[in-house]
């Protein structure tokens, strides 16, 4: 198995980082373009509810990011120590957000749920919330 782990302040200018140190981290199993694209889109997804919804853009607090790969099967984390999700069922409903103001807000578990392969979510109040994401590459055989 091969495995990284990032941390890094949560400011939506980290969202970029986050999204190219994951594509760079997949790049040895030759993914094709739309594998690229889908990795990128979900952890950009993610990473925005850690910064946005968990931590309310304080750059302050920390987001952690965790891969592994095994047999082209890629696990992908997100966590934050944030301030958790009241309502699990409610977050993976379209259009649901916590941030009304925001424009295109409420579909980011959405987007993550049709391209990932699997979408757990832990949470718990004031102590924060995790995204366990899992999606197996093609073989490019």
């Amino acid at each position: 198995m091969n495995q990284m782990e990032v941390s890094f302040s949560a400011s939506l200018d980290n969202e970029n980082f986050a999204r190219t140190t994951v594509g760079a981290f997949l790049t040895p199993l030759n993914p094709t373009i739309d594998e690229i694209i889908e990795f990128k889109t979900i952890v950009a997804e993610g990473v925005s509810n850690a910064i946005i919804h968990g931590y309310n853009h304080n750059p302050e607090c920390m987001v952690v990011m965790k891969v592994q790969i095994e047999d082209r099967q890629v696990k992908l984390i997100i966590q934050d120590y944030g301030k958790g999700i009241e309502n699990l069922d409610q977050v993976k409903t379209p259009f649901y957000t916590t941030a009304k103001d925001l424009e295109h807000a409420g579909m980011g578990m959405t987007i993550i749920e049709t391209l990932a392969d699997s979408l757990e979510i832990e949470s718990v109040v004031n102590i924060g919330t995790k995204l366990i994401i899992t999606k197996r590459l093609k073989d490019n055989g």
